[in-house]
């Protein structure tokens, strides 16, 4: 008598386990290329831990840490770099408060992107019209420089998706709110949100009046 450890499946099934992985590999396949879609206006350096994208990378060496361009890991104490050193002092404080609570509960919050050069959102916009097709679709992700609050230093993308989660659930206590639904990593500083609760995310920075004006 074979030991049970060691006996084969049946065929049957065999083939039913065989399809249940394929489905669950192709699933894998597709979330990672709606996330790829969500966020591939510019060429962004991924990861191997579970965290979000890391700071996009220079084009042709035309962005630099002076128009904002983060390495991989910044977080929001690394006042050195002008896209963390220029983001509003509320913004960057709220953010400090919140990322000093976060790595008590294990959690590191990574600072993709914050203060951005209009020259830099200027060629993440042009980035994202020939990636997406047309100016209209580009909109639904990147702003242009005279309305993007990354330029005016009011923004924050941030990372892992853990820190993502733990903002998304207790943000609101420091006044840091998502701001859009398709954009989960985009925080805003809303203080009044520390007494009242983070505001409805728009659909999309269509949707923002803001982009409007």
């Amino acid at each position: 008598m074979i030991p049970a450890a060691t006996v084969p499946p049946k065929p049957r099934r065999a083939l039913r386990y065989a399809l249940v992985g394929l489905i669950a590999a192709a699933l894998a396949v597709a979330g990672v290329a709606v996330y790829r879609s969500a966020s591939a206006a510019v060429p962004l350096s991924g990861t191997v831990d579970g965290s979000l994208p890391g700071a996009p990378a220079a084009p042709d060496g035309a962005v630099t840490a002076e128009d904002g361009l983060l390495p991989e890991g910044a977080t929001a104490f690394d006042e050195g770099y002008p896209g963390v050193a220029r983001l509003s002092p509320g913004l960057r404080d709220a953010l400090q408060r919140a990322a000093h609570d976060a790595a008590a509960d294990g959690i590191v919050v990574r600072v993709n992107s914050g203060w951005r050069s209009a020259e830099y959102q200027d060629r993440l916009l042009q980035d994202a019209v020939a990636e997406y097709g047309s100016a209209e679709e580009a909109a639904r992700w990147v702003a242009s420089s005279s309305t993007s609050a990354h330029v005016a230093g009011e923004a924050v993308d941030v990372g892992s998706y853990d820190a993502v989660d733990w903002l998304a659930r207790r943000g609101a206590a420091y006044g840091l709110c998502q701001t859009y639904a398709n954009e989960s990593w985009h925080f805003e500083l809303r203080p009044e949100a520390i007494d009242l609760g983070c505001p409805t995310p728009y659909v999309d920075p269509t949707q923002d009046p803001r982009m409007h004006g």
